[in-house]
């Protein structure tokens, strides 16, 4: 075995694709990680390997697929790599597919060696990222510095995420938000440029050479990313120079010198020339609800002005507009200014949830009628349905493209990373024709609303775990995660778990498990206690309390909860798959269960998460070479957080079942159980308090509300005082009923039931479904376009001439533009039993229901 310094590699590169964007970049990574192996390195023409050396032979051609679109194989001689691909940024994906083996490999040579990976083309067009400026204090030390950006976007890009959204202006809501106070590059333009014809426009408090800096550090971060392959894309979500209807009194940055009738020309001649100083922008996102600071009456001749400033800029550009609020009217002023034009939707509200998308929407987010509201009436009444996933957008024949983002309200900062999920991402971001999803990264939003100077950007109080400006590298297993199995879904385990055993050795797989068990949890605590779809309100992660003691209306969640907004009503972000509390319990007395997912099914899959990830995580810390490492110890602490959430909120969903079901039957029993069941949620509470005490900081702020800030300690606060109004309540209850004892109904096995959906349908024709199923078993097929403004037409399904069960969608539904999405109800034991076809497996990551393309002529 030849030794270490007669191993060299040979990167056998044409001259001219070497010096290519992203190619010279990825060429450079490859370097860069055989130097740190202590492996010598040329980059040149054709050569033969050396004496137990590599040459890695790359080009363009030669590979089936689509843009992106990579392989590696082994040459013809010892030794030999092939790295093909059809274009630029495939062949930097199969170089640093490359660099990521050798990096993560004992052996890096035979890394090298042995690689081979069969063509890959990517499930997902659109794979991104976003990042938020929100906070003058925390923010502006990464977005000026040249390090951070050349890390950073370098982890991003070899985990072949392709778009980098840089966010100015998030972190406020118009009209919602008072006494606004760092609204620094709020209103982005004059935080960055000097327009010609506006020299009154000035900024109180920035000087000119910051605001230079500012704009040298946005054109640095676009160029980088352009040498990646990365598309940048510039967030400007606010166009208010008041930001807000009344005066801020202490605001640090005002704007100066242009009258409000005035800003859309200058944004527009502002829009221009900031294209012209960062020529590496390659897009622009928009709020262009009233969020954004425009009020809606009249806004199509606003924003058909301010987009006007993006003709002439001589290149191609991409227009996505935040799709909350959208009609034709800003499509249409949006087309007018030459760019491709894109929606991007929440894909769960201000959540992160399960990767498939809500079956329907709340009650609440149904369309209303205009009420004159000149400020948000279309947002709020006759396009409400548009707030919070994909609405009415995925029409078939719709002339602009569609993104989802998954906002950042569930998990902010512990960590969040299982596979299957992430996997179900990239199978599920793709529905109706959408290009996929963009991921509002961790810690998006920390410090907005001049909270910034509350403890470190990374919230550490424990310095030997603090990460300072690389922040970012704590989450390195979530973009990777992210990235990779956007791009494939169905990527080998080893394309993680390389990372994993480089970082924690033998405890690699143990870790893998934890985390997944782990990442499940407030994903599904969010789809089903889903307090309010606002992130300023409802945070899982660190939740503020909705009493369940006396059926009291809350307080802090009223204002988006159907009546009588207590626990027992709030209603799952997906009311078609997933029953309320109070609705659950109806079922339970009546006897006639609907077939949706129940609280009871919720909290035992918690608990089963919880105590799945807690065991993988003890076996890590027995496998672990050193389980103080700093990177071990931010696992073990976030894992065994998320784990006792889901016990806190096992506990609490099975109290508000049982106070459900006291309240429909006044038998007290159910109120003894359900204070039993929320003292246990209060413990393990209790439990995170201790453990984090001395390694997170006492004020975990994302904003100024209580809802956006605080700690652990403040919310067993408000538990604690509503388990006591619960005992008072007992108390006072008549002591009557037998034993109850809450927990899910022991069901019989069900029969087997199968639907094989369409694979496409002719619009205007009738279209028949059809299902296999037992005598005993009936079915009811739960049909609508793929249009989250509508309800579900419900068809049952009869036995057909050949045995099986069958269902006609009438030619009038099928009529017209949208793709439909359907599911079964079947019910057995004369209604005592019901499910949902196909409904959710044990990863809670695949679809539960069908939806089927119209075939067009």
């Amino acid at each position: 075995m030849p030794d270490r310094a007669e191993q060299a590699v040979v990167i056998d590169i044409a001259a001219e694709m070497r010096s290519r964007p992203p190619v010279a970049w990825a060429v450079s990574k490859l370097s860069e990680v055989l130097a740190a192996r202590e492996i010598r390195t040329t980059v040149g023409g054709a050569r033969t390997p050396s004496l137990g050396g590599v040459v890695v032979r790359a080009g363009l051609g030669n590979t089936p697929g689509s843009a992106d679109s990579f392989a590696i194989e082994q040459g013809p001689g010892a030794g030999e790599i092939l790295v093909h691909a059809p274009d630029p940024r495939g062949l930097a994906y199969g170089l640093t597919e490359l660099a990521d083996r050798v990096h993560c490999a004992p052996d890096p040579i035979e890394a090298l060696r042995s690689a081979e990976s069969p063509a890959r083309a990517p499930a997902v067009p659109v794979r991104g990222i976003l990042r938020a400026f929100s906070s003058d204090v925390l923010d502006r030390p990464w977005f000026t510095s040249r390090d951070f950006w050349k890390r950073y976007l370098d982890e991003l890009a070899t985990h072949r995420i392709n778009r980098i959204h840089l966010a100015f202006g998030m972190q406020y809501n118009y009209s919602h938000d008072p006494d606004v106070r760092d609204n620094y590059l709020c209103f982005a333009y004059p935080f960055l440029l000097e327009v010609p014809g506006w020299d009154k426009v000035a900024v109180t408090g920035l000087s000119g050479s910051e605001r230079a800096e500012n704009l040298a550090a946005l054109r640095f971060a676009a160029d980088e990313a352009r040498q990646r392959g990365l598309h940048f894309q510039l967030g400007l979500w606010n166009h208010a120079i008041h930001p807000e209807l009344v005066p801020s009194p202490h605001l640090r940055y005002p704007v100066e010198g242009l009258p409000d009738e005035e800003v859309p020309a200058y944004s527009a001649e502002a829009l221009s020339l900031l294209l012209r100083e960062c020529p590496a922008i390659d897009g622009l996102t928009f709020r262009v609800h009233y969020e954004g600071g425009v009020p809606e009456a009249g806004r199509g001749e606003f924003w058909q002005t301010v987009l006007g400033g993006l003709r002439g800029a001589g290149r191609d550009l991409d227009v996505d507009m935040h799709s909350k609020g959208v009609d034709q009217d800003l499509i249409d002023a949006a087309r007018a200014s030459g760019a491709r034009v894109l929606l991007s939707a929440k894909y769960w509200a201000e959540h992160q949830g399960l990767p498939y998308h809500q079956a329907s929407v709340r009650p609440l987010e149904k369309a209303r009628p205009a009420d004159g509201d000149e400020l948000r009436g279309i947002t709020q009444n006759t396009r409400r349905f548009t707030r919070y996933g994909y609405g009415d957008f995925l029409r078939q024949d719709r002339d602009f493209d569609l993104v989802f983002r998954v906002w950042p309200g569930s998990q902010r900062f512990l960590l969040w990373a299982d596979p299957e999920i992430f996997a179900g991402y990239g199978r599920m971001s793709t529905i109706g024709g959408a290009l996929g999803a963009e991921l509002c990264e961790p810690l998006t939003f920390r410090g907005r609303k001049d909270t910034g100077r509350d403890g470190p950007r990374d919230l550490y109080l424990d310095s030997a775990l603090a990460l300072g400006i690389s922040d970012w590298q704590k989450y390195a297993y979530e973009y990777r995660l992210w990235g990779r199995l956007l791009y494939d879904p169905d990527a080998e385990r080893e394309t993680w778990l390389r990372y994993l055993r480089a970082e924690f050795g033998e405890a690699a797989d143990d870790v893998e498990s934890a985390l997944s068990a782990a990442g499940k949890i407030l994903p599904l605590v969010t789809v089903t206690a889903s307090a309010s779809a606002s992130n300023n309100f409802f945070w899982p992660e660190v939740f503020t309390d909705l009493p369940i003691a006396r059926g009291v209306s809350s307080a802090t969640y009223g204002f988006d909860l159907s009546a009588p907004a207590t626990w027992g009503s709030v209603s799952p972000f997906d009311p078609a798959l997933f029953a309320s509390a109070d609705d659950y319990a109806r079922d339970v007395i009546s006897g006639q269960p609907s077939g949706r997912y129940t609280p009871e099914e919720v909290a035992t899959w918690l608990g089963r998460f919880g105590s799945t990830a807690e065991t993988a995580l003890g076996r890590a810390r027995d496998h672990i070479a050193d389980p103080g490492s700093p990177s071990f110890r931010r696992v073990e602490v976030d894992v065994t957080v998320v784990a006792l959430l889901a016990r806190f909120f096992a506990g609490k969903i099975r109290a508000g079942v049982g106070y459900s079901l006291f309240r429909c039957t006044e038998d007290s029993q159910y109120l003894k159980e359900s204070l039993a069941r929320y003292r246990a949620g209060r413990d393990a509470l209790e439990e995170i308090v201790a453990l984090t005490r001395g390694v997170y900081v006492t004020n975990l702020a994302f904003g100024d509300r209580p809802t956006e800030q605080g700690h652990w300690s403040d919310r067993l606060a408000q538990v604690e005082e509503d388990l006591e109004e619960l005992a008072r309540e007992l108390a006072e209850a008549p002591a009557n009923g037998g034993a109850r004892v809450l927990g899910g109904r022991a069901l019989r096995p069900r029969p087997g039931v199968h639907c094989e959906p369409p694979a496409t349908f002719v619009p205007g024709e009738v279209l028949v479904v059809h299902a296999e199923a037992p005598d005993e078993v009936g079915l009811t097929l739960h049909v609508r376009h793929l249009n989250q403004a509508e309800e579900y037409l419900l068809i049952p399904m009869a036995r057909a001439d050949d045995g099986r069960f069958a269902a006609e969608v009438p030619a009038e539904y099928t009529a017209g533009a949208y793709p439909l999405a359907f599911f079964l109800t079947a019910r057995s034991g004369g209604g005592s039993d019901a499910w949902i076809i196909p409904g959710l497996d044990a990863t809670l990551a695949n679809h539960p229901y069908h939806v089927v393309l119209g075939r067009h002529a």
